[in-house]
C-alpha cells in the first residue's frame, strides 16, 4: 500500500470509531477508518441495548433507518436466589433505547462514515502507531507508515496497540468483565407471547445473583425481532474466586426456574464473549489524549454499570462526537492545541461526562460483601413470608420487615444503604 497523508486516521470500526470518522468526514476532513474485521461488527460484542439521543444528533433519522431490533418498553430487574427470582418490572408505551445486534448495526455504521466521505479500509490489520519525536503521526499497515495529523484509537476494551505504546495503564481485575453472550433463534409469534409483547415492543431484563456465588456479577436478556440476547457478566475477579469457567456459569444462568421456560426450544445461532471495562469515572486514563492521538469508546474506558442498566454504546457515541469536535476545531483552525485539554473540555459538556460523574461512587458499592448473595436471599425470604404465611393470622409487615432486618443485621443493612445511596 503506497504511503498516504490523511488528516485523521481512525483504528477500529465499532461504535466510536464509525461515528468519529462519518463527523469529522462530513466537516470536510481527509479520513481513513480502519478495522481489522472482515466484516465490520465481527470481533464486536454487546449486551444489546442502545439509548438512541446522541445517534439521533449525529444521523438524522436514525431511529427510522438503522438496523435496530425492538424498542425497549418493558423494563425488568431480578435478584436471583437458586430457586427464586424477586422482581421489579415497569412497562411504558414509548421509551428512547431499543435492542440491537452489533452484527448488523456495525456495517451500518461503517458504511454511514463511508458515504459521509471517509475513506474505509476492512480485513486491515494496524501494526502499530508511527511515532516521530514522541508525537504519533500515522500508523504502520504491512510495515508502511501512514501519515496523518491525528490518529483516533478506537480498538476497543482490549487496548493492545494502546498499551503497546504505553497510552494506557492496566485496570485492575475487578475493573475489567468479561461478557459472555448467546443469540437464540426464537419464532416472533413464541417470543411476543413468552414476553408480552405487541408489534416492535422489546423488553430488556437485568439479573442480579444467582451468576457466579457470592461474587460480583450479573445477568441480561434482551428480546429482538426473532431473537434473544442471553448472557452474563462477570468480573475478572470474581471468576478466580469462583474458579468456574463461563460456559459453565452462562449454561448454570440459563437453567434458573425463572429463565428455563423462556428459553424452552430456542436455537443457538451466535455466541461470542467481550471485555468490559467497568471501573467508570476512576478508572478513564490519566490522559484521554496526547500529541498526535485520541482515545475513544472501550478503549478510553467510556462505560458505566448503574446497577439498573449498562450504558456503553451510547458513551462511545458522545465520546467519539466530542472527538470529533477537538479535531474539527484544531485542524481547521490550523493551531497547535492541547488536544488532552480541548478533548476534555469537549467531554465535560456532554451527558457522557454527567452520568459518569452521576455513578462515580457506584463499581465500588457493586464490591460490596453480599450483595450478589446475601441480599438476593433476603428479599426472597421476605418475600415468601408475606406471600406465604406460615402462621394465622400473618404477622404485621412492619414486623416481618423488622425480623429479617434484624437477621441480615441492622448496623450492616443501614451502612449498605447509606452506600447504595451516595452512589445513587
Amino acid at each position: 500500500m503506497a504511503t498516504t497523508d490523511f488528516d485523521i486516521i481512525v483504528v477500529g470500526a465499532g461504535i466510536a470509531g464509525s461515528c468519529c470518522a462519518a463527523e469529522c468526514a462530513r466537516a470536510g476532513l481527509n479520513v481513513l477508518l480502519v478495522e481489522r474485521a472482515s466484516q465490520p461488527g465481527g470481533k464486536n460484542l454487546s449486551g444489546g441495548r442502545l439509548y438512541t439521543a446522541v445517534f439521533d444528533d449525529l444521523f438524522p433519522d436514525f431511529s427510522r433507518s438503522a438496523p435496530l431490533e425492538r424498542c425497549i418498553t418493558h423494563e425488568k430487574l431480578s435478584a436471583l436466589t437458586p430457586d427464586s427470582a424477586t422482581t421489579l418490572s415497569f412497562q411504558q408505551p414509548t421509551a428512547s433505547s431499543y435492542s440491537v445486534l452489533r452484527a448488523r448495526l456495525d456495517p451500518w455504521l461503517f458504511q454511514q462514515a463511508e458515504q459521509a466521505g471517509a475513506q474505509c479500509l476492512a480485513a486491515t490489520h494496524v501494526d502499530g502507531l508511527h511515532v516521530e519525536n514522541g508525537v504519533v503521526s500515522g500508523v504502520v499497515i504491512d510495515g508502511e507508515a501512514l501519515s496523518a495529523k491525528a490518529v483516533v484509537v478506537a480498538e476497543g476494551a482490549n487496548t493492545l496497540l494502546a498499551e503497546q505504546h504505553k497510552l494506557l495503564n492496566k485496570l485492575p481485575e475487578h475493573g475489567v468483565a468479561v461478557g459472555v453472550k448467546e443469540v437464540l433463534a426464537l419464532p416472533k409469534e413464541d417470543l411476543e407471547n413468552r414476553f408480552a409483547l405487541e408489534g416492535n415492543e422489546g423488553a430488556a431484563w437485568l439479573f442480579t445473583g444467582g451468576v457466579c456465588g457470592e461474587q460480583p456479577a450479573g445477568g441480561f436478556l434482551y428480546t429482538n425481532n426473532d431473537t434473544l440476547s442471553v448472557g452474563i457478566v462477570c468480573p475478572l475477579s470474581s471468576l478466580r474466586a469462583c474458579c468456574a469457567a463461563l460456559p459453565d456459569l452462562l449454561e448454570n444462568f440459563k437453567q434458573h426456574p425463572t429463565l428455563r421456560p423462556l428459553l424452552r426450544r430456542a436455537e443457538l445461532v451466535e455466541y461470542g464473549a467481550h471485555l468490559i471495562p467497568e471501573c467508570g469515572l476512576h478508572g478513564l486514563p490519566e490522559r484521554l489524549a496526547g500529541p498526535g492521538y485520541l482515545l475513544v469508546g472501550d478503549s478510553a474506558r467510556f462505560c458505566i454499570n448503574t446497577g439498573f442498566t449498562v450504558r456503553g454504546m451510547d458513551l462511545a457515541a458522545l465520546s467519539a462526537k466530542a472527538a470529533a469536535q477537538t479535531l474539527i476545531t484544531s485542524l481547521q483552525r490550523d493551531e497547535c492545541v492541547d488536544l488532552n485539554q480541548v478533548y476534555r473540555q469537549h467531554l465535560e459538556r456532554t451527558t457522557l461526562w454527567g452520568v459518569l460523574e452521576r455513578y462515580r461512587k457506584m463499581p465500588d458499592f457493586l464490591q460490596t460483601p453480599g450483595l450478589f448473595q446475601d441480599y438476593p436471599h433476603l428479599l426472597a425470604e421476605l418475600q415468601r413470608d408475606i406471600f406465604d404465611p406460615q402462621s394465622s393470622p400473618p404477622p404485621r409487615l412492619g414486623s416481618l420487615l423488622w425480623k429479617h432486618a434484624r437477621r441480615a443485621g441492622i448496623s450492616r443493612l443501614v451502612k449498605d444503604i447509606f452506600h447504595g445511596g451516595r452512589s445513587l
